[in-house]
């Protein structure tokens, strides 16, 4: 077999696998898209799929929902704040952990990769005593604090590579130009490292997003967010499946925006991040 032609094969074969992953991605995302539009009596009946069945009702009582409404902005504001926090702190702990040389850096490291590993019902116990003594329970800055508290690792551990690999000649000329420790920190290695940046940005946010265990816990009313408000729509004796559908479709679309806007930064980041680390 000429070599052409296996390289051939080969390539049809991953591009094969590669259809095959995407399908398996796909499906669930378009099962819900599809019940998003048919009614809960239709989906529980076990009807099979047909045009005839669509309709916009869940969509309209998704938005005539206030609760469920106000739910999915505070989703939108926590990730907001919780991106730019854990962003913001993750990068001046990356970057003190990559410039200076102190005794224990390592494990202090290393002590953030382990808190990130800690499951989260460990902690939200601990975290509900100590947010209702301070008063920030059902808050939105108390539950940003709480996404940020997973994410501010997750952002550190991402953006050392970043760091790690910006050549020690850029510091030596800004010092020689009088620059400070801040803006050496601001306009040279936030700008180099900005890929590393919009990855970060990106896994933050989509997992404040996600998160359901700490905004079940440490919220009521007020700062409820979207994954607790669609949790909701099933209870004891309702099952409105496609209320939850419509809704869950909804949540996807901030997602997608987020991610699409940044693809160009993100690709970059990735392929930058895997070269680099």
């Amino acid at each position: 077999m000429r070599l052409a032609t296996r390289k051939k094969i080969i390539t049809a074969a991953v591009a094969v696998f590669a259809l095959a992953v995407l399908a398996v991605e796909l499906y669930p995302i378009a099962i819900t898209l599809l019940n998003g539009f048919r009614r809960d009596i239709v989906i529980l009946s076990g009807q099979k799929l047909s045009l005839k069945q669509f309709t916009g009702a869940s969509y309209a009582l998704v938005f005539q929902n206030g609760q469920l409404m106000r739910a999915m902005r505070n989703s939108v504001i926590v990730g907001l704040l919780s991106t730019a926090l854990s962003v913001g702190v993750g990068a001046m702990a990356a970057y003190g952990l990559t410039r200076f040389k102190f005794r224990g850096k390592n494990a202090l490291a290393y002590s953030f990769l382990v808190f990130r590993m800690l499951p989260q019902m460990s902690l939200v116990v601990s975290l509900y005593l100590m947010f209702r003594t301070v008063g920030i329970r059902d808050t939105i800055f108390g539950i940003t604090l709480a996404h940020s508290s997973f994410n501010v690792p997750y952002v550190i551990w991402m953006l050392i590579p970043f760091f790690t690999v910006v050549d020690k000649s850029y510091e030596e000329a800004a010092m020689v130009d009088g620059c400070s420790r801040w803006g050496m920190f601001r306009l040279i290695f936030l700008p180099l490292a900005a890929p590393g940046l919009v990855v970060a940005a990106v896994f933050a946010f989509i997992n404040s997003w996600n998160e359901f265990l700490y905004a079940l816990i440490l919220t009521g009313v007020n700062a409820r967010t979207a994954p607790v408000a669609i949790s909701s729509l099933i209870g004891g004796d309702t099952l409105t499946w496609g209320q939850m559908c419509a809704a869950s479709t909804i949540m996807l679309i901030p997602v997608f925006v987020f991610t699409l806007g940044m693809q160009k930064f993100l690709i970059r980041g990735v392929a930058a991040g895997g070269v680099k680390g």
